[in-house]
């Protein structure tokens, strides 16, 4: 179960949701020069090219989490910033998350590896509907903390992703995104590369409505024991 408090410009309320599906867009971008470089960057570290873009892939809605701490089995993990769509019953609500995610598994099969590490999801939402028009407008940005030292890890708007609508209309099984759907909406390029991290931060700035979504969790590795 997670606690979401949602914010519209008239009031704010606090909600629990068990949700029920969990979709997260793979790239989303779009511009197709930016698309490429991530491809290439997970090509850097093994990581097959995808067949179709962008692509749909499931993971487990139990794997979503709010928990201050997220535990990974050994070190090859790590986070990055994405929109997150999330369709209750009156509406579709934006979020934030990290779809962290175990890099060496990765270079095995993507779906899989998707699988394997919890998804962290922020505890606050705004009414999709009033961030739409000005949706290129938003800037998201992720901090990592990397061998003691905090770094801008990913920065950039919301105009190199594709539209809620968009995706939610390419998606198999569209044009609509069930009630207790939750779906991640695709990411940014990492600034120096993909690497691991023991802290993630994360922010969506609204710079038209001056509002901020925040979230960030630990990194603890557990030892993998043969």
């Amino acid at each position: 179960m997670l606690t979401f408090t949602r914010h519209t410009r008239a009031r704010t309320d606090t909600i629990a949701l068990a949700p029920t599906a969990l979709v997260i867009a793979g790239w989303a971008g779009r511009d197709e020069a930016a698309i490429r470089h991530h491809i290439e960057e997970l090509a850097a570290i093994g990581v097959p090219r995808p067949s179709s873009v962008p692509v749909y892939y499931r993971a487990a809605a139990a794997t979503l989490t709010q928990a201050p701490v997220l535990e990974v089995l050994g070190p090859d993990s790590s986070g990055e910033v994405e929109p997150v769509i999330l369709s209750l019953a009156d509406g579709l609500w934006l979020g934030l998350g990290s779809d962290h995610t175990d890099r060496k598994a990765e270079t095995v099969g993507i779906a899989l590896s998707k699988q394997l590490c919890g998804k962290p999801v922020g505890p606050e939402l705004w009414r999709l509907d009033e961030v739409e028009p000005h949706w290129d407008s938003l800037v998201m940005r992720a901090y990592a903390t990397i061998d003691g030292e905090r770094v801008l890890y990913q920065d950039g708007t919301l105009a190199s992703l594709r539209t809620p609508g968009d995706l939610i209309q390419r998606r198999p099984g569209g044009p609509d995104l069930p009630p207790g759907t939750v779906m991640f909406g695709g990411t940014l390029g990492a600034i120096g590369g993909i690497r691991p991290s023991t802290r993630f931060e994360m922010e969506l700035e609204d710079p038209v409505l001056g509002r901020t979504l925040r979230h960030a969790y630990a990194v603890a590795v557990m030892p993998v024991v043969a």
